[in-house]
């Protein structure tokens, strides 16, 4: 059984050359800022968390993003959680050095899953965020993508995040890549589904559009919502969507 925390608004910063883009269903990449300026207007906005998602995880931008979460750690008082072409225990230390406080999996841990298991070791559970892309399947059920969501891996959802979770990752941050960047909503009958079927905390990622869409994925077991795009341009104040939460029965951090 998971245990009930309070609940988190997560923004993500997908960062490509070393700048923040976004776009829908994973393509249009449009620019959406500075890195470390984004950062701060949510640090001081009042996140709880904030993700980077280095998107194209080339070695230079690895190089990059490095410098940038240094440079963010400095800036920032809340945690901060990264992720893209992370495939090793010294990169995940590297970055844990300079200030990161969790590390995202996502491609290199479906490659070897044995890196979940041994960052969690190393580093504890809390450390370990994996990630996971995914589109539902017309017979039922979701698939997990790799590569940015450009690869089919025939791997089921509800089975990998079982498997994550016996090998001691401490949270999963769940996409859908059907819903991204739409603002229709996020998947609520996937939200359930994994949340149901894992004791660990679950990220709600792709889709949020309203309050209303982050009210509903916290009621469906979500225990952070994260979002880019309503964040980003400016539609949802985090300061009014926790006051909303709140008075709608969410226990979260004002």
């Amino acid at each position: 059984m998971k245990t009930e925390l309070t609940k988190r608004i997560i923004p993500c910063l997908d960062i490509k050359d070393g700048r923040v883009v976004k776009g829908v269903n994973f393509v249009g990449l449009q620019d959406a800022g500075d890195p470390i300026e984004v950062a701060k207007r949510y640090n001081d906005a009042g996140a709880d968390e904030i993700t980077f998602l280095d998107i194209t995880a080339t070695l230079e931008a690895r190089k990059t993003t490095l410098q940038m979460v240094a440079q963010v750690a400095k800036e920032v008082f809340i945690p901060l959680i990264v992720g893209g072409g992370i495939a090793s225990l010294e990169q995940m230390y590297d970055l844990l050095n300079v200030g990161c406080d969790k590390i995202s999996l996502n491609s290199a841990a479906i490659k070897n899953p044995d890196l979940i298991t041994q960052g969690a070791k190393r580093f504890g559970s809390q450390c370990i965020v994996v990630a996971m892309d995914t589109k539902r399947n017309p017979n039922g059920g979701w698939e997990i993508y790799t590569h940015g969501g450009r690869n089919p891996t025939q791997i089921a959802l509800l089975e990998w995040a079982k498997e994550v979770y016996d090998r001691g990752a401490g949270e999963i941050l769940l996409t859908s890549m059907d819903c991204d960047g739409t603002k229709n909503g996020y998947d609520l009958e996937q939200l359930r589904a994994v949340s149901s079927s894992v004791g660990i905390p679950l990220i709600a990622s792709g889709g949020a559009g309203s309050k209303e869409h982050i009210l509903q994925a916290f009621e469906n077991g979500a225990d952070a919502a994260l979002a880019a795009s309503i964040f980003h341009h400016q539609e949802i104040n985090i300061k009014d969507l926790k006051a909303f939460l709140k008075t709608n029965g969410i226990a979260i951090r004002t």
